[in-house]
């Protein structure tokens, strides 16, 4: 029976135990899997929670670019490189479905917003929120990036630590709610809530233990993120209460997600799915940047000469250390371009491309099943050396304009690809820019001697330590 186009197909249960049996029964008719490990390990399941990379590294180079790892209680398939890229993402990317791949994990607190939505119902939903993405409406955000962050700046206390982790969590959350919803982070409601907090708590839920998230019921990993889910609920329905009240409406997102009608004049959408999309956006909005600029000054400290050449860069082409619209939002800062495709090369946010396939497929010379859990995993695909010579090196200068058009389809990927590219991508790359830019026009920075970054993996990868940062005023440097 064809599901209704106002509201994607239900899972055949949320009860996680429930799921795991019929992940076990579906792979009974699964077969055959690529080579690698199939066999039931802890001990894998455990080192690919926390150290996937080195994992997938190593059985790529055993197995090949297409492999299975057997994960807690299934075989995941994983497929690395440009090819497998290309095709998952691009030539065959109606061959796999995201709401039943591991993507279902994060319906707990997004509930069926773009990222756990395929078909009719997620195109619908893409096509009501593309024009509040259009060129013109992300450059008139920028007002709002600069105000902030200057703001923020201003919280630095010169020598002493700071948390550069944190402080973009909380600077990336309020641009996101201005710019994209029109939400007052100062005003009555959202001050009441620590929306940067609640957040913390509820993606971290995705950095326990497999056994620990299946785990329900009171003093759990699950209560603690549906706490905080719901009272980021309560922040967002009372938005959409007020509006729909009051008729105030701006040029953000959430107006548009109101106003929009079907064929009929009927709205497009209920409070409940205006709520999903508003979640999936406030999380992809605020902490994409929050993990970009953290990787990328974590770099930078460790890259003096980079940092030389991009404050000669800003020297040279910025007033008054203050970028204009036009030098964000095009190629008016190429150097610091070059140094946020290398940081996103090496730490890409979204590290793992999680699908399931519909029909079986031929792919790097192995044959993959239907029904299978298939990933590509883009931190991996950047550290190939086959690909990227040096791979852990830090070097901007690989994406200079003709080495960057010289990489195959599919080498560089820290979006997505295809038609479900990251449809916020634009915004935050103008954020990072910014943020980036400002911070480095008024200090100079160094990490604390102690300090060792170890990276941890929820829906996004970030420092799982936090960044610890020393920030100095630059004219005290001179």
């Amino acid at each position: 029976m064809p599901v209704p186009l106002d509201s994607p197909p239900a899972l055949r249960s949320y009860n996680p135990f429930v799921v795991l049996v019929q992940d076990l029964l579906d792979e009974r008719s699964t077969v055959p899997f690529p080579p690698g490990e199939t066999r039931f390990s802890m001990a894998r399941t455990q080192r690919f929670a926390e150290d996937p990379l080195s994992l997938l590294l190593e059985s790529y180079e055993r197995f090949g670019p297409v492999f299975t790892l057997r994960l807690f209680h299934a075989n995941a398939i994983f497929a690395l490189g440009p090819a497998a890229n290309h095709h998952i993402t691009v030539s065959h990317a109606s061959n796999f479905l995201y709401r039943t791949s591991y993507f279902r994990d994060l319906m707990g607190f997004a509930g069926d917003g773009l990222l756990t939505t395929d078909g009719d119902f997620h195109r619908r939903s893409r096509m009501i929120m593309l024009p509040s993405f259009h060129h013109d409406r992300i450059a008139s955000s920028i007002d709002v990036m600069l105000a902030e962050t200057a703001d923020a700046l201003d919280s630095f206390v010169p020598g002493s630590r700071c948390d550069l982790y944190a402080w973009t969590r909380r600077l990336a959350l309020r641009i996101a709610m201005r710019a994209l919803f029109g939400l007052d982070p100062d005003g009555d409601t959202a001050r009441a809530i620590d929306a940067a907090a609640l957040f913390e708590q509820t993606l971290s839920f995705y950095a326990r233990d497999y056994a620990l998230r299946m785990l329900r019921g009171p003093l759990t990993p699950w209560d603690r993120q549906q706490k905080a889910t719901r009272a980021l609920n309560r922040l967002i329905y009372s938005e959409i209460s007020r509006r729909r009240a009051s008729d105030e409406r701006g040029d953000d997102v959430l107006s548009l997600l109101i106003d929009s009608r079907d064929e009929d004049g009927h709205a497009a959408l209920t409070d409940t799915q205006i709520r999903d999309e508003v979640m999936t956006l406030m999380f992809a909005g605020h902490d994409t940047t929050t993990s970009t600029i953290a990787f990328m000054f974590y770099e930078l400290a460790r890259h003096p000469e980079v940092i030389a050449r991009l404050v000669a860069e800003q020297e040279e082409k910025l007033s008054d250390g203050r970028p204009t619209a036009a030098q964000l939002m095009g190629d008016g800062l190429p150097y610091l371009e070059m140094v946020l495709d290398e940081t996103l090369r090496l730490y890409p946010p979204a590290w793992i491309g999680p699908r399931r396939s519909i029909e079986p497929f031929e792919l790097g010379g192995q044959t993959v099943p239907g029904n299978a859990f298939v990933n590509y995993c883009s931190w991996a695909s950047h550290r190939l050396a086959d690909v990227f010579p040096d791979p852990e090196s830090f070097r901007p200068e690989r994406f200079a304009s003709e080495a960057k058009s010289a990489l195959p389809k599919g080498a560089y990927i820290p979006f997505g690809g295809g038609s479900r590219t990251c449809i916020g991508m634009r915004f935050g790359q103008l954020e990072v820019r910014t943020i980036a830019t400002l911070i480095l026009a008024r200090f100079a920075f160094s990490l604390p001697a102690d300090f060792h970054l170890e990276i941890r993996q929820m829906p996004t990868i970030s420092p799982k330590q936090g960044l610890p940062m020393v920030m100095r005023p630059r004219d005290d440097t001179a």
